[in-house]
């Protein structure tokens, strides 16, 4: 029982944590989503396999 309330409390703390986030974020947009942005994902350069887009054509920079 012990666990299930640590359990849920660390869901409620990471939930929370992303909730204050989108709520300090302008417009409540998470920034840089876009994975060819990553230059750690993308070291070649490619297309965004979620939005088609090249790493200099994404608008969160």
């Amino acid at each position: 029982m012990k666990l299930i309330f640590i359990t849920i409390a660390l869901l409620a703390i990471g939930v929370a944590g992303i909730a204050i986030k989108l709520w300090a974020k302008k417009d409540g947009k998470f920034a840089g989503t876009c994975a060819s942005q990553n230059p750690h994902l993308n070291k070649d350069g490619e297309p965004c396999g979620y939005c088609g887009k090249l790493p200099d054509q994404c608008e969160n920079k």
